[in-house]
């Protein structure tokens, strides 16, 4: 569904959604940690959003629900957009990974040298410890990875506190 909205996204001439999030985390450990969320990234939220509609999306009202996101009745997928630039814009967009899905089209992906460093920053933060072990998952099962450029992401996503050691160490 997500290269079916990146491809119309695409033919209207708007750059496609990234995935970020749980959701990338999700694909990158090839389901070994499950999250339940799409979030993505978008410079084009209106237009985003009404190729959403067009391809039967709706946002959940009443009480107790998440009015920012938008959910697929029939599929049961919930996405949302957390925001306009891929990672407040510090993200290279050169590492952006595209991953064709058949005839469906691409979805565009954050690099898990990216994610690595998000989650790294949100579990320096304070605000969520099972960043720790989500950074760690990416790190030990990704291949590839730019060491130089996640080293630079870390240490801005941790304001110098972390990096790969950290990573090496814990892993």
């Amino acid at each position: 569904m997500l290269a079916q909205i990146s491809a119309a996204m695409d033919a209207k001439g708007y750059r496609p959604p990234v995935l970020v999030g749980g959701g990338a985390v999700e694909l990158y450990t090839q389901s070994a940690i499950s999250t339940g969320d799409f979030d993505l990234v978008s410079s084009q939220q209106m237009a985003l959003e009404s190729v959403m509609v067009d391809h039967g999306f709706v946002r959940p009202k009443g009480a107790g629900l998440s009015l920012r996101g938008w959910i697929h009745p029939d599929l049961k997928l919930g996405f949302e957009v957390v925001g306009s630039r891929l990672l407040d814009g510090f993200a290279d967009q050169d590492f952006l990974q595209v991953i064709e899905i058949g005839e469906h089209g691409a979805v565009a992906v954050i690099s898990a040298e990216d994610l690595i460093a998000d989650r790294m920053g949100q579990y320096a933060s304070g605000s969520a410890d099972e960043m720790l072990g989500q950074a760690k998952a990416l790190f030990k099962l990704s291949q590839g990875l730019d060491r130089d450029y996640m080293e630079r992401r870390i240490r801005e996503e941790t304001a110098q506190d972390y990096g790969i050691q950290d990573l090496e160490d814990q892993a």
